[in-house]
């Protein structure tokens, strides 16, 4: 099958090339041109401009954006003067849902149908195979299976849940058509904030350990700060990064996730290159918003969130505040920065 691919990014490009592998042509654009170059020498049809982009596919044109949720409507401004009805429109970044849903009925005006597939991977997925989770008209999302299931991990990645799947479910796969238009964004809305609260829960545990031994740096006693009562019991040296190999061996906690974690500890312990600045790219606020109108309450996933809100400086004035406060009825006096928890 043909697909025409624009933007080439971390993941467009793996995702061009996973499928060219499994036998599909891919019809090419990047705004950054040693992008489409690198993909031609593996044996994409290569394009310099849109116009050129819709000329070399043929119809009806099934056309997968892979850039950034910001500039979506930016490109399809662009984009869909130049195709005509029948063609498909397919989303597979991080869009909000409800702008899948204002875009595929702004598209439909023009006979032009609009399918959205929320795509987990990351840079791995070339070799590991991406997890979809598909929204759109049926028929249509039926009609680009041969795209799904090259582009996802297949059987193989996991064990079987049950020899009773249901008939005619593609979840074993690792794709699934989760409903009309935006549910594949919802599904991965949500699995993002799920993300979110695994990764804290990971990063706040390690972090327990490391600082275990907090009884062999006792703080000079003051008036000011509450005293380690009991030293003795803090008095432990773990081999954090060896503590998270152990984990991903017949641990309930073990993921992929705890693999990469242990992967990047052992090769900086210290984890020096990183600034510990954690951005979000609007998922987690979008699953937070949607558990307040239905009235779940999410407490894990939404301090999650704005942990990575603290850890760019956003907390500082409230911090700052604080302490003005204690220092306002009480007298007491900050202490200056330092101190070895991190």
């Amino acid at each position: 099958m043909q697909l025409g691919m624009i933007g080439l990014g971390r993941m467009g490009s793996s995702m061009a090339l996973r499928l060219m592998k499994g036998g599909h042509e891919c019809v090419v654009y990047n705004a950054d041109s040693a992008a489409v170059e690198g993909l031609m020498t593996q044996g994409a049809v290569g394009t310099a401009t849109l116009d050129d982009f819709i000329a070399r596919l043929a119809k009806p044109r099934a056309v997968w954006l892979m850039v950034p949720a910001a500039v979506v409507d930016e490109v399809l401004a662009t984009l869909v003067p130049l195709l005509e009805p029948g063609d498909i429109v397919i989303d597979g970044g991080n869009s909000y849902y409800r702008d899948d849903i204002h875009r595929a009925a702004e598209l439909k005006t023009r006979a032009i149908h609009y399918v959205d597939v929320g795509t987990s991977g990351g840079v791995a997925g070339l070799e590991r195979g991406y997890c979809l989770m598909i929204g759109g008209e049926q028929d249509i999302v039926e009609r680009l299976d041969p795209i799904f299931s090259v582009l996802a991990p297949g059987v193989a990645a996991a064990s079987r849940t049950s020899d009773s799947q249901p008939s005619g479910s593609t979840a074993e796969e690792g794709y699934l058509y989760c409903g009309a238009h935006g549910a594949g964004h919802f599904v991965k809305m949500v699995h993002n904030g799920i993300e979110y609260g695994l990764m804290a829960a990971y990063a706040e545990g390690l972090n327990v350990l490391r600082n275990a031994n907090a009884g062999k740096h006792l703080r000079q006693a003051d008036a000011e700060t509450a005293p380690l009562r009991d030293p003795e019991y803090y008095q432990y040296d773990f081999d954090v990064p060896q503590i998270a190999e152990l984990w991903r061996r017949g641990s309930v906690i073990g993921s992929w996730l705890l693999d990469l974690t242990a992967r990047a500890l052992l090769h900086d312990p210290g984890l020096e290159k990183y600034a510990g600045e954690v951005s979000d790219s609007g998922e987690s606020r979008w699953t937070i918003a949607a558990a307040i109108d239905e009235s779940v309450p999410i407490p894990v996933l939404s301090a999650a969130l704005y942990e990575r809100f603290g850890s760019r400086g956003h907390a500082g004035f409230s911090n700052r505040l604080v302490s003005a406060m204690r220092h306002e009825f009480g007298g007491h006096l900050e202490k200056p920065p330092g101190g070895r928890n991190t």
